[in-house]
């Protein structure tokens, strides 16, 4: 049966939802004004990023009902996904203090990682490791960390929009050449739900994601990585290698600020791609170049990866050490001066 009809239907939800909530954040003056921390000058409607959100999951009952993905990945993503949001969109709305912000992280990874069976053994230099117990919570972590990393860097026009559909398209065509075209389902439907609000968030952006919709983003990309693990370990590799633009900057920034003894939960403008939007004065040219940089670069390494044989861990390696040139040339970390 054919079913290609869910590609425009996903992501029509999602562009007429995202106006929806562009009028819904304007009356209810949900609106992020600018300040000494921020990298934009207007004040914008925020929490376009549930769009994301209900495209997604609407489309998760009709995957089940075809059988197109396993039950217990649906639960997985779907549950996980959605105690992020709903986390994010208190959080839009109000405040929600960072321990049980964390606290809540935490359970979703927990839920998501009971469905998947937790990390399954993971090739690391043509060795199998087997983490056991170990590698369960190492796995928790990483979703904590994948989630709460897309929410730092989603801080200028359409960068985490981008970086999600490069992402995800990305993984698609490492899936169609290593002979498993059925996990395609769930990174291409996430990349359509993006695609819908893009058209909104596209620099200048005209509503923004808000943490409901980039930390579903993150904890749904981080829990579709692991996933992907059962199947082949190399395809974990190929994730790990297409999301490194923003885990190289968010981590980078983050050991810089904690050797600086900085408060890590309080906003700043330290991250590489705020510094060069700040340089170049505008948004598009960084949010561009993050693409270009995914599908150029980091692309074709992960397809040497899954596709050519190519370790993973080097794979890693080869891939992040030009990030890292990047980060530290853009001063990734450093404080900002007047």
């Amino acid at each position: 049966m054919n079913y290609w009809w869910l590609i425009p239907a996903v992501a029509t939800t999602s562009l007429i939802l995202t106006a929806v909530l562009r009028r819904y954040a304007v009356a209810r003056s949900i609106i992020d004004i600018p300040n000494a921390r921020s990298s934009h000058s207007v004040p914008t409607p925020r929490g376009g990023g549930v769009a994301i959100v209900v495209a997604f999951l609407l489309a998760l009952p009709f995957l089940a009902w075809t059988q197109l993905v396993a039950t217990p990945m649906l639960v997985a993503v779907g549950g996980g996904g959605a105690l992020v949001a709903i986390i994010g969109f208190m959080d839009d709305h109000g405040h929600i203090a960072a321990r049980w912000r964390l606290l809540g992280h935490f359970c979703a990874a927990g839920w998501s990682l009971f469905w998947l069976g937790g990390l399954p053994p993971v090739a690391f230099f043509g060795i199998n490791l087997d983490l056991g117990w170990l590698g369960h919570i190492f796995a928790a972590f990483y979703l904590v960390w994948i989630l709460n990393l897309y929410n730092f860097m989603d801080g200028i026009d359409g960068i985490a929009s981008v970086e999600a559909i490069t992402a995800c398209l990305g993984a698609c065509l490492l899936y169609w050449l290593d002979g498993v075209p059925g996990l395609m389902w769930l990174p291409g439907l996430l990349a359509l739900s993006v695609g819908g609000f893009l058209f909104w968030n596209f620099p200048p952006a005209r509503i923004f994601m808000g943490d409901a919709g980039s930390g579903f983003l993150g904890v749904v990309l981080g829990v579709i990585s692991i996933q992907a693990a059962w199947i082949a370990p190399d395809l974990l590799w190929g994730w790990l290698i297409l999301l490194g633009v923003f885990i190289v900057d968010a981590t980078f920034t983050l050991i810089r600020r904690l050797v600086r003894g900085d408060k890590i939960y309080e906003a700043h403008r330290s991250h590489a791609y705020q510094f060069a939007s700040r340089r170049y004065r505008k948004h598009l040219p960084v949010t561009l170049a993050v693409g270009i940089i995914n599908l150029v670069w980091l692309l074709p390494i992960a397809l040497c990866v899954s596709f050519l044989g190519m370790d993973g861990a080097l794979g890693l390696i080869v891939a992040y050490v030009p990030l890292v040139i990047l980060a530290v040339t853009y001063h990734a970390g450093e404080i900002e001066k007047k």
